[in-house]
């Protein structure tokens, strides 16, 4: 079950409101998920029944996405206020140094994470930030294509096309290997994700110069690229590693950007034994 907190992030301006959605459930150790841009949280249903067997989940809507709302005015969506934003929700939610894994956006996030030492072990599955200028505008140009298609398209044709395994790979196969494998209601429900993202522009905006260099020392890392990936080329995981030569580089065989779809047993098993 979904569930809303609320608590007070530091800004230049004074302590502001944020509101996010997130849910949990297992036992063990807490292992917090955070998904790409455009996403929500149900991009990690495929592993979370998995992952519960031995983790406490929790999974949660980025600021402006799925069904959190945006920022507060005085907070940009940048990566030192995001980082904040999940040192204030763990604290709120009484969770002391969780595991954390991270998708793209999340990957990123995970590793900033990482970083500041607020995680006991990151997992980051095909992370932004390790690409040269000429990736980055690949992969936001097709994000922002993958935009306004959404937007564009009425939600009985989504209905309609997410039928359908062809309509399924026209709509998802930028960041899935197997669209097919992914359920029509799912398809729908990330299509509309993305089309009403209220934090879309604004991530994207703050991205356009973050870029991943400092190393992780004294925690458990793990990088994990699918060979399939078409948004974030599989070559920055090789990047990833020389800025974090102590980290496990991982192959995700067959894998899309997103592999929790394409192999979820595969994506589950990484992350349980990068939190180990």
């Amino acid at each position: 079950m979904s569930a809303m907190v609320c608590f007070n992030v530091p800004s230049p301006l004074g302590p502001r409101p944020v509101t996010v959605s997130y849910a949990r459930e297992g036992a063990g150790e807490p292992l917090l998920l955070l998904h790409g841009i455009g996403h929500h949280r149900q991009a990690w249903d495929p592993v979370t029944h998995i992952l519960a067997a031995e983790r406490e989940i929790i999974t949660v809507d980025l600021p402006g996405f799925g069904a959190s709302p945006g920022l507060p005015a005085g907070l940009p969506y940048d990566l030192t206020t995001t980082t904040a934003v999940f040192a204030a929700f763990c604290e709120a939610l009484e969770i002391e140094r969780p595991h954390v894994a991270g998708n793209s956006l999340g990957g990123l996030l995970a590793l900033e994470l990482g970083r500041e030492k607020l995680v006991r072990s990151v997992t980051a599955l095909s992370p932004a930030g390790f690409w040269n200028e000429t990736e980055r505008r690949y992969a936001f140009g097709i994000l922002l294509g993958m935009r306004r298609i959404s937007r564009r398209l009425p939600l009985p044709l989504v209905e309609q096309l997410s039928r359908s395994a062809v309509g399924r790979t026209a709509l998802t196969s930028t960041i899935y290997a197997r669209p097919g494998r992914r359920s029509p209601e799912a398809v729908v429900a990330e299509t509309l994700a993305l089309a009403r993202a209220t934090g879309f522009d604004e991530t994207l905006r703050a991205g356009a110069t973050v870029q991943f260099t400092d190393d992780i020392p004294g925690l458990p890392v793990t990088v994990a690229w699918g060979t399939r990936d078409r948004l974030l080329l599989p070559r920055q995981g090789v990047r990833a590693k020389h800025v974090i030569p102590g980290a496990r580089l991982i192959r995700l065989p067959g894998c899309g950007h997103c592999p929790m779809n394409d192999d979820p047993a595969l994506v589950a098993r990484v992350i349980l034994d990068g939190s180990r």
